[in-house]
């Protein structure tokens, strides 16, 4: 009975160390969909094209492409290979985004128009890069980040009906917790104790 315990122990020990290891790989895929989500938004909001930021971006992802991929590169030819195409495949996304953000085309497109293609052309540079690595890790990354355009469009076209939908659960929230306080109350719980 103590072997099966010990066994069991040792076999949830080992899935937990697993499934930290699984997280922790996945930090820097968390990281470069936090930071694109936050151009999205900023450039939503500011109505400003966000050239410097976008290139920023494009490197951080290109390195972490090349981070996940490095395993999968087992020679020294394998390294150097993995090094080019990700130098030659972001930098055909650079230039493809700054294709965008020419003024004469930026007069033809909003600038939420323009933070959504821009985050398309990076979900599809990111998971394209992702098969290209062999890692899927980015695949999911590219592919996260194509399914938050539809997304993050919805919400920019529900917006009211999103806000409406809050101050709702606020006042819905408010009075439970009066009611739940008053209950407390009145059952003495929390009232004063008599003398």
């Amino acid at each position: 009975m103590a072997d099966s315990d010990v066994e069991s122990r040792v076999d949830a020990e080992a899935a937990e160390r697993r499934t930290s290891h699984v997280l922790y790989k996945a930090i820097p895929q968390v990281v470069v969909l936090v930071l694109t989500l936050i151009g999205v938004a900023y450039t939503s909001m500011t109505r400003q094209a966000l050239v410097g930021y976008w290139e920023f971006l494009a490197l951080v992802t290109g390195l972490v492409c090349v981070i996940s991929g490095w395993p999968h590169a087992h020679t020294r030819a394998d390294r150097v290979r993995l090094v080019w195409t990700q130098a030659l495949h972001w930098t055909a996304f650079l230039v493809a985004m700054n294709l965008l953000l020419i003024s004469d085309v930026q007069r033809m497109l909003s600038t939420d128009a323009t933070g959504l293609a821009i985050l398309l052309l990076l979900a599809l540079g990111t998971f394209v890069a992702g098969v290209h690595t062999l890692s899927w890790q980015t695949c999911v990354l590219g592919l996260v980040m194509a399914m938050s355009v539809p997304a993050i469009a919805w919400i920019e076209e529900s917006a009211l009906i999103l806000v409406f939908v809050l101050l709702m659960l606020l006042v819905v929230g408010a009075i439970i917790l009066t009611t739940a306080r008053r209950g407390r109350t009145s059952d003495g719980h929390l009232g004063e104790e008599p003398l």
